[in-house]
C-alpha cells in the first residue's frame, strides 16, 4: 500500500520525476519524461503495479520499516535517508542527475555504524504496471525491456530473479558504499553507457548549489523559499522551457472521490504564475526559456489559444482511464491526458500577459514576436471577453461569466496598455484604454454584491470563490476599497475551515455543485496563501504572518507542499508537489519580508 502523500520526497532531473517513499520505496516514476509511462505505478495501485524498495532487510510479513531521519543534502534535490536498526545505522542517497543523455535514477548505499543487512527488490512493469518486461543479462548487465522501451540496471551487488523482481541481498559496514543505477534507453538503441554514480553525485549536488547561488531572497523566510523555488525548478522540463504542474497523475482531492486528474502539463496558467516567481527572485534564463516556449506552443494561432499543452508544445492531451489501476487509496478513476486542454477560460490572457508584462519589467531582452503575440491575445478578447467561459477552477459544469474571468481580462487589457504606453509597440490605445474601463464598469456592476458587500463567484450568483481574492493583487481595486476589504471578510466568514485555511468555493457533498461533480475537497493552499497575502495588504499583517506560518507546517518534513489540505483527515491530497502551492508561498513571503510582518 502507497504512503501517505506526504510521506514522499521528490527527486528528479528536469525532466522526469520519482517519488520516494519514508520506507525507500520508489512508488512512482514515469521515463523519459513526465508525461511518459510509469515504469513505478505503485503510488496508483500496489507493488503488482511496480516499485524499488531499497532498504534494511526484513521479514516478508512485515511492514517495511520507515527512516529515521531524511533530508535534502543542502539546498539540492539530494534525498538522504537514514535507518537505525538493531544492528547499525545506515544511510541511503538517491538522486537523479541532471542530463543531456539517458535518464538515470541513483541510489547509494552507505554503512555509518555497525553492519546492516540490506535488501534492493526491484520490480518494473511498463504502461502504468500494465506490461510485465522482458528482463534478461546483457553482457553483465540486467536489462527490462517492452516495446519502445528499455531500462538498464547496475549495480556491483549480486542479484537474483525471483516472483518477476529483481532482488540484492548484502551487508554494508561502515564505510562500504554501494551503488544501484537505472537508466532507460530506447529498446532499439545500444545499451546507455555505464553509470558512474559517484561523479553523478558531485555534479548533482553542484549543479544545485551553483543554481541557488542566483536566488535574491536573502529573507527571514530564505529555508522555505529556496526549498519551493528548488521544487519549481524540478518540474520544469528542461529540454524546452515547459513547467509541469505537478509529476502526478491522479493523486485524489477527496481521499475515495472521482476528483482525480493528470497534472503533468504545462497550463499556461500554472507556468505564468511560476515564472512570476522566479523572476522576483532572479531567474530570468527560466523565464526566456519559458517565453520562448510558449511562443512555439501558441504558433501563428493565437486565437485557438489552448489553457494547456504537453510539455513540448503538444496541442492533443486526449483524456483517457486506467481501468487496470485502482487508484491511489482506492480513488477512482485513474486518468492519464486532461480533457480540459480544450475549455475556454478567459482568465488565462490575463496570467499570460501579466508574466510577460513582468518579464519585460525585469529587463528580459525584447522579444518582437511576444510584442506581437500580446497585441494578438488582446484583440481576440476585445470579441470574446463577455461570453462565459469553464474559469480557472475547469469546471466541468455549465460555463458561467465568473467575475475573475472578467478582471483577468482587464489584467490583459491593462499591461498591453502599459506596452503601448512605454513605447515598445504600437497599437490602438484610445481604444483599448476604453475597453479597459468598459471590463471594470461591467465587473463592479454585475459580480458585486451591494448588499453583503462582496463580490461573487459569477454574474448574478450569491456563492463566493477565493480567486476574488487576486483583485487587489492584480491591481483591479486598491485594497483599501470597501469593496475589496468586503469581500476578503466574507470569504473568512464562507469559504473558511476550522483552521483557518480556505476552500476554492463551495462544494455540496454527493450533490453536484458548480464544477459538475460529486464529493467534497480539501483546503485549497493557493487560495490560502491568496488570504494572507490580502490581509497584509489591507494592513492585517500580524493575522497574515499567522496564517502563513500555519501554512508553513502543513508542509512535510522536506518542505514540500500538494495541491490542498484535508481539514479532515489533518492530511495534504491532490497531486504533489505542486506547483500551484509552491508559487503563492514565495510570493507571500516576499510580501511579508517587504512588510516586516515576520516574527523574531
Amino acid at each position: 500500500m502507497a504512503g501517505r502523500i506526504e510521506d514522499y520526497a521528490l527527486i528528479g532531473d528536469m525532466q522526469t520525476a520519482a517519488l520516494v517513499c519514508r520506507d525507500g520505496t520508489v512508488d512512482w516514476l514515469c521515463l523519459p519524461r513526465f508525461d511518459s509511462h510509469a515504469i513505478f505505478a505503485g503510488l496508483l495501485g500496489n507493488e503488482e503495479h511496480g516499485f524499488w524498495r531499497l532498504g534494511p532487510a526484513h521479514a516478508s510479513d512485515q511492514q517495511p520499516p520507515t527512516a529515521a531521519r531524511r533530508s535534502y543534502r543542502g539546498d539540492s534535490l539530494i534525498l538522504e535517508s537514514e535507518w537505525d536498526t538493531q544492528r547499525g545505522t545506515v544511510r541511503v542517497t538517491d538522486f537523479m542527475p541532471p542530463r543531456d543523455g539517458a535518464p538515470q535514477l541513483v541510489r547509494i548505499v552507505e554503512g555509518v555504524s555497525g553492519r546492516v543487512p540490506m535488501r534492493s527488490a526491484l520490480r518494473m512493469r511498463f504502461s502504468y504496471g500494465r506490461v510485465v518486461p522482458w528482463v534478461h543479462k546483457h553482457e553483465g548487465r540486467t536489462v527490462a525491456v517492452a516495446g519502445p522501451d528499455s531500462v538498464w540496471f547496475d549495480t556491483h551487488a549480486e542479484t537474483y530473479g525471483k516472483s518477476l523482481t529483481t532482488y540484492a541481498d548484502f551487508t554494508v559496514a561502515p564505510g562500504d558504499r554501494i551503488a544501484f543505477t537505472i537508466s532507460w534507453q530506447p529498446s532499439h538503441k545500444e545499451p546507455p553507457p555505464l553509470p558512474e554514480p559517484e561523479q553523478s553525485l558531485e555534479a548533482t549536488e553542484e549543479f544545485w548549489r551553483e543554481w541557488v547561488e542566483h536566488c535574491t531572497y536573502h529573507g527571514p523566510y530564505r529555508e522555505a523559499v529556496i526549498r519551493s523555488l528548488i521544487t519549481l525548478k524540478a518540474l520544469t522540463y528542461a529540454p524546452t522551457g515547459g513547467i509541469v504542474a505537478a509529476p502526478t497523475t491522479s493523486l485524489p482531492e477527496d481521499i475515495g472521490g472521482v476528483r482525480n486528474w493528470d497534472y503533468r502539463y504545462t497550463w499556461l496558467r500554472d507556468a505564468a504564475i511560476t515564472l512570476s516567481s522566479l523572476l522576483r527572485t532572479g531567474y530570468r534564463e527560466e523565464a526566456r526559456a519559458w517565453r520562448e516556449w510558449l511562443l512555439r506552443a501558441v504558433a501563428g494561432d493565437p486565437e485557438n489559444l489552448q489553457i494547456m499543452y504537453g510539455i513540448a508544445g503538444e496541442r492533443e492531451l486526449g483524456e483517457a482511464e486506467l481501468d487496470w489501476l485502482p487508484g491511489y487509496e482506492n480513488s477512482a478513476p485513474v486518468r492519464v491526458g486532461n480533457g480540459a486542454a480544450h475549455q475556454l477560460q478567459l482568465d488565462v490572457y490575463g496570467e499570460v500577459t501579466e508574466a510577460l508584462h513582468l518579464a519585460h519589467m525585469t529587463g528580459l531582452a525584447r522579444s518582437d514576436y511576444a510584442s506581437l503575440l500580446q497585441l494578438k491575445l488582446i484583440r481576440y478578447l476585445e470579441d470574446h471577453w463577455q461570453e462565459p467561459d469553464e474559469g480557472i477552477w475547469e469546471v466541468r459544469g455549465p460555463r458561467r461569466h465568473f467575475v475573475h474571468s472578467k478582471v483577468m481580462a482587464w489584467v490583459a487589457v491593462d499591461r498591453t496598455i502599459k506596452l503601448i504606453e512605454s513605447g515598445d509597440v504600437d497599437g490602438p490605445l484610445e481604444r483599448w484604454k476604453e475597453l479597459r474601463d468598459e471590463i471594470h464598469r461591467d465587473v463592479c456592476e454585475k459580480g458585486y454584491d451591494k448588499e453583503r458587500n462582496t463580490f461573487t463567484q459569477s454574474y448574478g450568483s450569491k456563492e463566493l470563490d477565493a480567486s476574488l481574492l487576486l483583485i487587489p493583487q492584480m491591481g483591479f481595486l486598491p485594497p483599501d476599497d470597501k469593496r475589496v476589504i468586503g469581500t476578503i471578510e466574507a470569504i473568512q466568514r464562507e469559504l473558511s475551515t476550522p483552521d483557518g485555511f480556505i476552500l476554492r468555493y463551495p462544494t455540496h457533498g454527493d450533490d453536484e455543485g458548480v464544477d459538475g461533480l460529486p464529493g467534497d475537497e480539501g483546503a485549497f493552499l493557493a487560495c490560502s496563501f491568496w488570504m494572507a497575502d490580502d490581509l497584509a495588504m489591507i494592513g492585517r499583517v500580524d493575522e497574515a504572518r499567522k496564517l502563513f506560518e500555519k501554512l508553513l507546517s502543513l508542509r512535510n518534513d522536506l518542505g514540500l507542499l500538494a495541491e490542498e489540505w484535508d481539514p479532515r483527515l489533518q492530511r495534504q491530497v491532490g497531486n504533489f508537489p505542486q506547483a500551484f502551492s509552491h508559487v503563492p508561498l514565495i510570493d507571500t513571503a516576499l510580501r511579508l519580508t517587504a512588510s516586516g510582518a515576520y516574527g523574531g
